[in-house]
């Protein structure tokens, strides 16, 4: 059997749309299959016709969160309750297309246990491109996992895999970095992302910082380093100046004939010491990412919390704990 999961924020205008196509595209698989879609706190709305659609067709599930968890916790959930063979994670807006998932079934029938698809021209504007090719190549070099650029959440994954996913602890959750670390046989396949089929993104931009933020914190001690590395080199430039002053005050002539003659006055002082505070502040906040990140695990809250399950064996108090 394959399970679909689809993570979902008032997706209202699209969902009818997606329930067509996904439909369509899955009955020509020639195998069984189920859909998970996780509402990640949405309006009653898109519960409701959630709630009709899944009447209708009960191959169509869902589970409603109590509150927002985010996009990262919505694709957790859906794996965790996936019961297929394999699973395909899939985004509500039709960016990306239910009609190309053919392609990814035919690859893992061939043996590859992660299907994962490369973005070929995205359609959003011309800084949104910039600021994701920059991040993949950033999340590329920095971290020690290799991650495929340009890959998302779109991706086939096999049973043997998502029970690895499924293992991981993480509060903090970078999808597609904890399916590339998982290893095992996967292979990419490019694909052109169409544009959003109804509605507004509801990824805003800071809400892709922070994912950003997340996948290059989860998968790298590269920040670290850069503290280390801006300590040495503010240490460095801090001993050259000195020496450079020194030396000027014993030759001040050799040097006031160069144009290098000592001023008095603080600018030197102020410059120096808003310098040394930027680079510190800077230590102290990479230092706060991961500690922060400690503290959520430590804390070992339930990574989400069902309020309603279509479907699916869960109850309005059920949570589940990602160390369980």
């Amino acid at each position: 059997m394959i399970s679909i999961v689809v993570p979902c924020y008032n997706e209202l205008e699209v969902l009818d749309e997606l329930y067509d196509r996904l439909t369509r595209a899955a009955e020509k698989w020639g195998e069984p299959f189920e859909v998970i879609v996780v509402d990640d706190g949405s309006q009653e709305a898109f519960w409701r016709q959630l709630a009709m659609i899944h009447k209708k067709d009960s191959r169509w599930k869902a589970l409603r969160f109590s509150r927002n968890f985010g996009h990262q916790t919505a694709v957790s959930a859906g794996l965790y309750y996936a019961a297929g063979d394999a699973v395909i994670v899939i985004d509500a807006d039709l960016q990306d297309p239910p009609e190309e998932l053919h392609r990814f079934i035919d690859k893992w029938k061939e043996g590859y246990d992660v299907v994962f698809a490369i973005r070929q021209k995205r359609k959003e504007n011309i800084f949104k491109r910039f600021c994701y090719k920059l991040f993949y190549r950033i999340l590329s070099g920095a971290s020690e996992t290799v991650i495929p650029e340009d890959s998302g959440d779109f991706a086939l994954i096999d049973r043997k895999v998502l029970q690895v996913i499924n293992a991981m602890p993480e509060e903090n959750r970078f999808v597609r970095g904890l399916r590339a670390w998982s290893g095992f046989r996967q292979t990419g396949l490019a694909y052109e992302r169409h544009a959003r089929a109804g509605g507004a993104p509801k990824y805003s931009f800071a809400k892709l910082v922070q994912l950003a933020i997340d996948g290059i914190f989860s998968f790298s001690a590269s920040p670290l380093r850069l503290a280390t590395k801006l300590g040495l080199l503010t240490s460095v430039i801090a001993l050259a100046g000195a020496v450079f002053t020194f030396l000027q005050r014993i030759f001040a002539d050799q040097f006031a004939k160069i144009g290098l003659a000592p001023v008095p006055g603080f600018a030197t002082i102020v410059i120096a010491m808003l310098f040394l505070g930027g680079v510190q502040l800077i230590c102290l906040g990479i230092l706060g990412e991961y500690i922060g990140r400690i503290y959520d695990e430590v804390k070992q809250r339930p990574s989400w919390v069902i309020q309603e399950g279509l479907g699916l064996e869960v109850t309005s108090r059920t949570v589940k704990n990602m160390k369980h």
